[in-house]
């Protein structure tokens, strides 16, 4: 961790607690597509709509795809109940911060959505790249090495923070270490955002 320069944020489940707006938009199309919803929410954390809708639907006209995973969004758009900054995001927003790192936020939702979830929340993001920003979405590693390159720093020293399988592939697929959160595997184990705080002021004021 000592050579860390900068720090980029997956959004939903990792800065944004926005679990129960995911779920309800979620449980909309697998009731209406006969999809095993447990399955469904296993499956879709980190992932861009339209690829949890082709898991499931493989054999459907990539027109079909889009058109749902373009409702997914407009009710996810509608749906802001519960939407908060995450468990330790002011913390290690303030410790960022501090540490004088620049960071930002690399996100599968798209543009609007990551607009309207952050400013629920009451995060500015000095950068955010969006599902609409790349050609491939996680668990590709082009958005990470976008908001590198736009953040200057090298990928090996970018720490990548994320919450889903997916995410930490792409960020290790960027050739950056990854923080993951609840138990998902990864670099550097957290439960939540306040124990990176802790551990990037530990670190990098040595």
């Amino acid at each position: 961790m000592e050579d860390v320069r900068a720090v980029l944020f997956d959004m939903d489940g990792t800065l944004v607690d926005s679990e129960g707006a995911v779920a309800r938009s979620w449980k909309v199309w697998a009731d209406r597509n006969d999809v095993d919803y447990a399955e469904l929410l296993r499956i879709c954390p980190g992932l861009p709509a339209a690829e949890v809708i082709r898991h499931f639907r493989p054999q459907w006209t990539e027109e079909r795809i889009v058109t749902d995973a373009r409702g997914q969004l407009e009710l996810e758009y509608a749906d802001l109940t519960g939407v908060l900054p995450a468990r330790g995001t002011p913390e290690v927003l303030a410790a960022v911060a501090e540490l004088g790192l620049p960071w930002a936020v690399v996100t599968s939702a798209d543009r609007k959505l990551a607009g309207i979830r952050l400013a629920a929340a009451g995060i500015s993001a000095p950068l955010v790249v969006t599902r609409e920003d790349v050609a491939h979405g996680k668990p590709h590693p082009e958005g990470f090495l976008r908001a590198a390159r736009l953040l200057g720093v090298a990928p090996g020293h970018c720490l990548a923070v994320e919450d889903a399988v997916a995410g930490v592939e792409s960020g290790r697929a960027a050739g950056m270490r990854v923080a993951g959160l609840r138990g998902v595997p990864s670099d550097v184990p957290i439960e939540h955002l306040g124990d990176l705080a802790d551990l990037l002021r530990g670190v990098l004021t040595r």
